[in-house]
């Protein structure tokens, strides 16, 4: 028992005492401290983890950079392959974002990996956006022209990869972005920032493919999971959500020849104070695409504001096209959803008149609400499906 739990001292202890000269259990070691970088806090050290990264990812067989404990200033970084062999990055300390303007605005990233196969990012490490310090120059709720704010984290074409054991917090905009990549797991991640933060959404995912978020706590100012056109086959697993607007599919509808949305999964998943809970949203005017295939299963509400919503009147300011929505959304299922609305109508469906929602499918809901305006119940437009079990409120299906 007792050399169980000696094991990963030891082997901290190895990785801090290795060059990118030596190799251990199996693994070339790439230590950015011995390479120059300062963890003082104030340095920008993107230049050296650029060269180590290249490095590592210039080398055959496994290859592990190491961020030892301490803080290091990032400005933003593209850190690309394809590469020769696996690279791990191992953070233990923490990555701080610059905050200056040259960094921060009309930027669209922090952290980039682009075309790299078989990524691991791990250690336990934070990375730290600095999002205060830029929430104010989000004015994109206002200005349809507004200029990019940073994503903490992204991915680009990114495949066969694993992330795990990290914390982000306070992004400037999104957290994570997963775009055209394939075969990713995402798993004991913790994301955080406060509930009104602008646009903070936790992990968003568009044109990808077989992508898994697990065990995983997300509290944030926007989303805690969005789904973008191209997604598909996405599993969301023992997920904690809230603050935030909880998990979305949309908007969709946006663009002539979006790609598709589905086979998402989302299950054991707890949503608490969230401003949604499980919600697909199309632009009121909409392109014409599909959503298919969801199921929603083994999901508790606490507190949430709209626990179940299908919204086709998407438009979150005055600058929305009126029209009816051409997405075709069908073949969703909620099963075992159970817990408190904070409002009267705690399942909603609003589906377009010209493209109706077919197939919905609820099973035992038990959603209660207490407040002050009545019973709980349920609202539908242009909605076709079936209601088994138990309904509450009860099933307008």
């Amino acid at each position: 028992m007792g050399s169980i739990s000696v094991f990963p001292c030891v082997y901290l202890m190895f990785l801090l005492a290795c060059t990118y000269s030596e190799v251990g259990f199996g693994k070339m070691v790439f230590n950015v401290m011995k390479d120059g970088a300062i963890a003082d806090g104030n340095t920008d050290n993107s230049k050296v983890f650029q060269n180590v990264f290249n490095k590592a990812c210039q080398s055959e067989g496994r290859n592990l950079v190491l961020i030892p404990r301490g803080t290091y200033m990032l400005a933003p970084i593209v850190l690309k392959g394809p590469c020769k062999g696996q690279v791990e990055f191992h953070i233990i300390g923490t990555l701080k974002a610059l905050i200056d303007e040259a960094s921060t605005i009309d930027i669209n990233h922090w952290i980039t990996f682009q075309y790299v196969d078989r990524l691991v990012l791990s250690g336990g490490g934070k990375l730290d956006g600095q999002g205060p310090s830029a929430w104010d120059d989000n004015t994109c709720s206002k200005n349809p022209n507004c200029k990019a704010l940073p994503i903490s984290l992204r991915f680009d074409f990114v495949t066969n990869s694993r992330i795990t054991q990290l914390t982000s917090m306070n992004s400037k905009n999104a957290h994570v972005n997963v775009f055209a990549c394939k075969d990713m797991k995402f798993d004991h991640i913790h994301i955080i920032a406060p509930k009104d933060s602008p646009n903070t959404d936790g992990i968003h995912i568009g044109s990808s493919n077989n992508i898994q978020i697990l065990d995983s706590t997300i509290a944030t100012g926007d989303d805690c999971v969005s789904m973008s056109p191209g997604s598909k086959n996405i599993n969301i697993r023992n997920v904690t959500c809230g603050p935030g607007h909880g998990i979305s599919v949309g908007s969709l509808g946006g663009g002539p020849n979006e790609e598709d949305v589905n086979g998402l999964t989302v299950t054991n998943c707890t949503f608490i104070g969230t401003q949604n809970g499980l919600r697909v949203k199309t632009w009121a005017r909409s392109y014409a695409s599909s959503v298919f295939n969801l199921t929603f299963e083994d999901i508790i509400m606490d507190n949430v504001n709209n626990p179940i919503i299908i919204d086709q009147q998407y438009c979150p300011s005055r600058n929305c096209e009126k029209g009816e929505s051409q997405v075709q959304i069908r073949d969703v299922k909620y099963r075992n959803i159970r817990g408190t609305s904070s409002s009267k109508i705690a399942v909603a469906f609003d589906c377009s008149k010209g493209k109706p929602c077919e197939k919905i499918e609820l099973n035992n809901i038990n959603l209660t609400y207490h407040g002050a305006e009545g019973a709980v119940a349920s609202s539908c437009s242009n909605v076709k499906g079936i209601a088994n079990g138990q309904q509450q409120p009860g099933s307008c299906i």
